[in-house]
């Protein structure tokens, strides 16, 4: 029996790249539905590119259904090839940037959610700078969860991420950009709103209830009284959590930018600021090596240009 017709012949063409580029996105995604947002493509079109592209490698790359996205064993061959392929492309779109007076290509940025209520003077000064330097190059930004934006950036989902990093990673290159004050709040309606703090001792906050962000796993608590608070709610959002503290019956620690811009002010009072307080920094995060490099040099240029002048306002 002889050997199988090749899938691809010929030379690729501009939609075989489209077909192979939504390929990846729902890979990284993780399915059909988790790519929707990402692609702005409804669920059945999605669903006919990939038809389209197994019926092109006359391949099956993916089951999906009641159990669940998962590639088939030609479906990851195909998928690291593509990720080989994409990489090569940009790879030579920097070359050539690189001998050529307009830069090309696309940047993909990563902003842990509610970022820019905190400082947002350096990232508006740098995007704006950004597109004025490159205005041919194509930006994407995609909000999502603190962690979720480190997570992105190792696995090149993402070209730059602004987040607060747990720790160093020896693959990421690191920026600081501004720090956030995060404070442990009690609004009106909880027991001790209207108790002065000096009547108010740390066993006496660990009855009551407090709601905390999943993110603080054990290990990352800024005090070490915050292993004996009884975590009664969790919630992810910031907004959420500072939902459940107006509710009067939590505790919990917010950003106080946030309840500054929601005016909150005369609804929550900060506990024990000096002992429960601490700051988150942000930081811009990339990858080492990254085929995307050009790019994403001149971004962080502008990212540090942005820092300076504000230093010096």
């Amino acid at each position: 029996m002889g050997l199988k017709k090749a899938a691809i012949p010929g030379q690729l063409a501009d939609v075989d790249l489209r077909l192979l580029r939504v390929f990846k996105t729902v890979v990284d995604a993780g399915g059909f539905s988790a790519a929707e947002i990402e692609l702005n493509l409804a669920n059945s079109t999605i669903s006919n590119y990939i038809a389209d592209l197994e019926k092109r490698l006359d391949m099956r790359l993916c089951q999906r259904g009641r159990a669940g996205f998962s590639l088939t064993e030609q479906g990851k061959v195909v998928f690291d090839a593509t990720l080989t392929l994409l990489a090569a492309i940009d790879q030579f779109r920097n070359q050539v940037n690189r001998s050529h007076s307009k830069i090309f290509g696309r940047l993909h940025l990563g902003f842990a959610e509610h970022m820019l209520s905190a400082h947002n003077s350096c990232i508006v000064a740098a995007i704006d700078n950004f597109s004025t330097f490159a205005p041919d190059v194509k930006v994407q930004i995609s909000s999502m969860g603190s962690d979720e934006v480190t997570t992105a950036v190792l696995s090149k989902q993402i070209d730059v991420g602004i987040t607060v990093l747990p720790h160093d990673y020896p693959e990421l290159e690191i920026l600081p950009l501004f720090d956030e004050q995060m404070l442990l709040y009690c609004a009106s309606g909880h027991p001790l709103y209207n108790v002065v703090q000096s009547d108010i001792n740390p066993q006496k906050l660990q009855q009551y209830k407090f709601v905390e962000s999943p993110r603080l796993m054990p290990g990352r608590e800024a005090h070490p009284d915050m292993k004996l608070w009884n975590i009664q709610a969790k919630a992810h959002h910031q907004e959420a959590r500072a939902t459940l503290i107006l509710s009067g019956h939590y505790l919990g620690i917010l950003p106080h930018h946030l309840v500054t811009n929601l005016k909150l002010q005369d609804q929550m009072r900060p506990l024990f600021e000096q002992t429960y307080g601490y700051t988150n920094t942000f930081k811009a995060i990339h990858r080492k090596k990254n085929p995307n490099e050009l790019i994403i040099n001149i971004f962080n240029q502008c990212l540090r240009q942005s820092i300076n002048r504000a230093d010096k306002s």
